[in-house]
This record gives structure tokens, sequence and C-alpha cells, in this order.
């Protein structure tokens, strides 16, 4: 149970409204039981099943003192009373009239109690729902590289759900069935204690078998989520990439690889549901197995010894059924607790996930950008043993541009990520105005940057709100005005609702040119000091680029910008272009210098004009 202790931290509401739920809960519990308590009376006085003696008793009225036996004899004495008055019709209806009340108020406080436990599991599951999505936001780049988007998903979605399914049991395990066996079973012993120490030799039984079947279940639930996590992966890949599995017709081998996963997720699920399922008519079996001793024990003593009155004696049978029930629940939500902490557990592997890029101590804030960015001995790997940067040298002047170029895979897109801190290096440290950039406040760090990458990555919003990204209260102006710049304000006012438009899931109302262009403009509202453009133009037409570089040719202008770039004709006009291979700088210097050295970057020249 220590994992939901964890849980229920999350349920904020739940001070202040668990004592409600109790209170609502015991009452549910008391109105329940008068409907059985009734019966006895019923029984006694209107079929004239009392005693001569016990009934000259009860006929007396008794004197006050607190005790079960005074609030019994007190019923009797009015109810005898109203009997004799009112005719035993009239006592038959009376006793009706309190029947329905009784079970009317039960259900009205069983309702209230439902509804505080669907408050409090709504605020659980929203603030842990919260904290799971707060957290992945705050992991590095490189866990999203290692981890499947559906898992994550499905942490998100299906492992909370279960999760809050089983909270709904624990309210049940910890306050409401307890309680009910706590009065239901006060009741029996006050009929007969002889009879209840007997059926409490069998119930221990049952539970014992039940739990049994639960641990299996925690072990099968956490395969299953995540055979659905890999089940959703398959699907927002096979959705995201639909042109592509159309364009080489690979239509069958995605159904395939659904088909296969989805298969093993069955069958996981059958073999839950055979273990899930045997815990209710188990309990239901071993409860009539327990009436039917009850039966014969009692019915036996009964017969022969006299020791109770067939009326008590089958009020008693009928309380001890409604005890089945809550008994039954428990043993539900043995295997449903189970399945909730397998859930747990993965949602907490996530929470508990350290970021790997995270503020220092003393990290301060920093406002502008005076001087330089510089690289001093920097080198990364990803995985150990394999360098993708070694041993970089590199300064960025305020102001200056600088080009890298090189073979795909070389590490310049790597080289660029580090200056933002997506990853920290290995090796060697990154300095902005000759401070290590880990003692930056990373959210300070980012503000001084504007970044558009090779793939356009934008959001199911309006046009207006993907380039006024994550900025509140956005001027109209200078949104338009960062458009006009890239070349994206004219498609955009041709739109439906122009600005307001909204351009569907990543985008995908637009064109490939257009995307790209609503990426840069984004970065032109941002208005860093520092651009990072990672093959900013590589998804325009001749025309756009032409329009595009001119403006971000104007942009860079007295910023301090680092352009990785494939098309060479984009960069010329660079302060400095570093050719990167392997890791390394291969070659450095301006255009003119590179192409005079007839080194790796004139092979580049020389490839791309034939």
């Amino acid at each position: 149970m220590k994992i939901y202790k964890r849980i229920f931290q999350y349920a904020k509401l739940l001070k202040g409204k668990a004592p409600f739920y109790l209170i609502f809960t015991l009452l549910a519990v008391i109105f329940g039981l008068v409907n059985f308590v009734l019966l006895k009376p019923l029984f006694e006085v209107i079929f004239d099943q009392l005693k001569p003696e016990q009934l000259e008793t009860f006929k007396a009225k008794p004197e006050f003192a607190f005790s079960i036996e005074y609030f019994t004899q007190y019923f009797y004495y009015h109810f005898i009373q109203y009997t004799e008055a009112s005719g035993k019709l009239g006592a038959l209806l009376f006793v009706c009239v309190i029947l329905i009340a009784a079970n009317f108020f039960a259900n009205i406080f069983k309702y209230l109690s439902l509804i505080i436990s669907a408050t409090i599991r709504a605020d659980m599951v929203k603030n842990l729902r919260d904290a799971i999505f707060k957290s992945i936001s705050k992991l590095h780049i490189g866990f999203f590289s290692t981890e499947r988007k559906g898992d994550i998903m499905s942490r998100i979605t299906n492992d909370v759900q279960e999760v809050e399914w089983s909270a709904m049991y624990v309210f049940q395990v910890a306050l409401k069935e307890p309680l009910t066996l706590i009065v239901y079973f006060g009741a029996l012993f006050y009929m007969s204690p002889k009879l209840t120490l007997f059926t409490l030799i069998i119930l221990p039984i049952a539970g014992f078998i039940i739990s049994g079947i639960a641990k299996r279940l925690k072990k099968a639930a956490a395969s299953s989520q995540e055979t659905l996590g890999r089940l959703l992966n398959i699907t927002e890949e096979s959705l995201s990439g639909m042109r592509v599995v159309k364009a080489f017709t690979a239509e069958n081998f995605v159904t395939q690889k659904f088909m296969k996963e989805d298969e093993r997720y069955s069958q996981i699920r059958i073999s839950m549901a055979k273990k899930q399922e045997l815990a209710s008519p188990l309990s239901e079996f071993l409860g009539i197995f327990t009436i039917s001793g009850i039966l014969l024990y009692g019915g036996n003593q009964v017969l022969n010894e006299g020791f109770m009155e067939a009326a008590s004696f089958l009020t008693y049978l009928i309380l001890f059924s409604q005890v089945l029930n809550p008994a039954k629940e428990i043993s539900k939500a043995i295997t449903a607790l189970q399945r909730g902490a397998a859930s747990a557990e993965r949602i907490f592997e996530i929470i508990d996930t350290t970021p790997e890029i995270v503020n220092d101590k003393d990290a301060v804030d920093k406002t502008d950008f005076e001087k330089r960015i510089v690289f001093n001995n920097v080198s990364f790997e990803y995985d150990k043993g394999k360098k993708v940067l070694n041993n970089i040298n590199l300064t960025v002047p305020l102001g200056k541009t600088v080009a890298l170029v090189g073979p795909s895979g070389g590490g310049k897109s790597t080289l660029a990520d580090l200056i933002p801190r997506f990853y920290d290096p290995t090796a060697g440290e990154v300095l902005l105005d000759d401070i290590n950039i880990k003692n930056l406040k990373i959210r300070s760090l980012r503000k001084l940057m504007g970044i558009v990458t090779q793939e356009s990555i934008l959001f199911n919003e309006t046009v207006f709100n993907n380039i006024a990204f994550g900025i509140k209260n956005a001027n109209e102006e200078e949104v338009i005005k960062a458009a006009k710049i890239a070349n994206a304000h004219e498609f955009i006012i041709k739109m439906e609702h122009g600005y307001q438009t909204e351009i569907g899931e990543r985008g995908t109302k637009l064109s490939g040119g257009q995307r790209q262009r609503l990426s840069i403009a984004r970065a032109v509202f941002k208005n860093p000091p520092i651009l990072i453009l990672d093959e900013a133009t590589s998804a325009l037409d001749s025309a756009s680029e032409k329009l595009v570089q001119e403006a971000l040719t104007n942009l860079m202008q007295n910023r301090t910008s680092i352009v990785i770039a494939h098309r060479l004709s984009t960069i010329q006009h660079a302060d400095e272009i570093l050719v990167i291979k392997n890791g390394e700088i291969a070659e450095r210097g301006t255009h003119n210098t590179l192409l005079q050295r007839k080194g790796a970057y004139y092979r580049l020249i020389e490839m791309q004009a034939f």
C-alpha cells in the first residue's frame, strides 16, 4: 500500500472531503441496516411469534439506559402500542413506510458519498496527469530519442485511468466496505456471537485464496500496459507517416506489425481476465458455502436446542447475506489494486526520472548577449565510446555569422544543440560572454535564442498563435511584421480566416514551404540576439527561398548567427565557414579562402555544382 500512499498525495481534496465521505457512508450503512433489522419485529409482532412473557415485557415502557437493549425494547413498546391501536394492517403499513424512508435516506447518503469519491478521484487524476506532463516537459531532448512516444502517451492516459479505478477501490477497501462489515458484523454478533464466530473461521480462507490470485495479476498488468504502449506507438507512427506508407505500398507491412502486437496484447488481456474474473465467482461460491454451513449448523441449533427463535435465525441469515456484497467487493478491489499498482509504478518511473539538463544551484539569469560564444575543447557522445564531436574549439563573436557545413551525420546539428543546452558536452565547456552556460538559468539562456529547425514543428493552433508561440497577449502588428519578413504574410491573408486560421495537426493544412516560413516567422517574432538556423530554407521552392534568404540576411544583421546548411549557395557571405566531418573541424575560413585551398569545402562546392 506504500505506492497508494504516494498516489493519494496527489488528491489535494482528500483531507477536506474524506470526513464527509466517512459520515455519509456510515449513515448510508446504518439506514441500510434498518431495512433488515425491522424484519425481526415484523415477523414477531405482526405474525404473533412473541412468547407471552416477551410480549408482557415489551408492553411495559422501559426506563432510559444507553444500551442496545433499551432502544430495542423502546421500539417494540411503541410498535406493539401502534399495532394494538391501528391493527395489524396499519402496523404493516407503518413498517413499509419506515422501510421506504430508510431506503430513501440510505440511497441519498450513498449518492452523496459517491459524489465525494468521484470528486476526490477526479482531483487526484488531474494532479497526477499534470505532474506527469510537467515532468515530461522538463526532461532532456535525449530522453525522447530513446523512449517510444506511444508508451509515454499510454502512461499519461491508460495507466492513469487504471490508477483512477484502483483508487476508487482503495476508498472501498479502506473506508466503505470495512465500515459496512463492522456495522453488519456488530449486528450479527449482537444477534448470535456463537454463529458469527463460526462464520469468521471460513471468511479469512476466502481472502487468502483471492489475494494469491491478485499477486499474479500485477506482473500481467505491467506487461499489458507496456504492450498497449507499443500499440499506440505503432499507431502514432503509421498515422504520422501515412503518406510514406502508401507511397511504398507498405500497408500490409504496418498492418501485420500492428496485428502481431495487438494479438500479443489480446493474449495478455485474456490471461489477466482468467485470473481477475475468478475472484468474483470464487468469493460468491465461498459465500454461499458459508451460508450453507450457517444454515446447517444454526438450523440444527434452532431445531434441537432452541438457542434462537426461528424469526431471529431467518433475520440473521438475511442480514449475513448482505455481508457477502462488501466481502465480494473487497475481493474485486484486491485484484484491481494490483493492476493499479503496476500502472502506478510505470507512472512514477517517468515522474522520478531526473532530467539530465538542470539548473545549477548557483545559476544566474542573463538578459542580454554582449561578447561571444566560445566552444572550448568540446567533445560529445550519445553512447559511451562513440564520439559525435571531438575536441571542438570555436569562437562566434557578437554580430557574426558562422556557417556549419559538411556531410550528414558529421555532428553539425549536435554542435548547434549544445548552445541552448539541449545536451551538455561530455568534455570541455561552452561559454556565453565568458560564462559557462551551465552556470546560467536554462530559461534565460534559451530566451536569448531563436531556433528554426530542419523539420517544421508547428502546432494545431491558429497561424497567429504559432507565430507568437509561448507569448501571451502578443502584439498583432509585430506578428504581421514577422510574417512579412519571413515572406509568409501573402499566403496567410489568402487563407479562410487569415491569421486566425487553424492549421491542423503539425500544420497539415499547409504546404512544406508554408510550414517552414511560419517557423521562420516564429523565430523572427521572438527577436533574439542569437539565431540558430538548421537548414531553415530546405523546404522552400526556389522563388520562396530567394525571398526568405534575403529576409534572413536582413534579420541576421547585427545578430550572432549559427547557420547549418547543405545548400552552400546560401552561406557564401558568412563571416566564417566550418566544414564538420566525423565530429571534427576539417576546415575553416571564409568562402573565398576555402575555395582557394581547394580542400574539403571546394569538393563540396564542386559536387553541388555538378
